[in-house]
């Protein structure tokens, strides 16, 4: 995650308010509730990313020999695999 997970609450309590301020939507349920709700959808989000980098570690990890054997970039495999599952999976990081 590009941000740290504390300012998650922060951002969240700010959007809320924001949206409430400027009359963009009005609430049905609690303040509290919605903000919670907010943290929650942008820690998915900006989670995305940490998940595809781990699940391309995993991948790589099958290959390891081949790759110490051949020499290969592990930096430059794992930007080519993670560009590749980005466009296949049409992922916004």
């Amino acid at each position: 995650m590009r941000i740290p997970r504390s300012w998650l609450p922060i951002i969240s309590k700010k959007i809320i308010h924001n949206i409430e301020r400027k009359n963009l939507a009005s609430l049905n349920v609690p303040k509290q509730q919605a903000i919670e709700e907010t943290e929650r959808i942008l820690f998915d989000e900006l989670s995305v990313e940490d998940r595809l980098n781990e699940e391309v570690r995993e991948l790589l990890k099958k290959f390891e020999s081949e790759i110490e054997r051949n020499r290969l970039d592990y930096r430059k495999l794992f930007e080519m695999t993670k560009n590749k599952l980005v466009k296949e999976r049409n992922l916004v990081l």
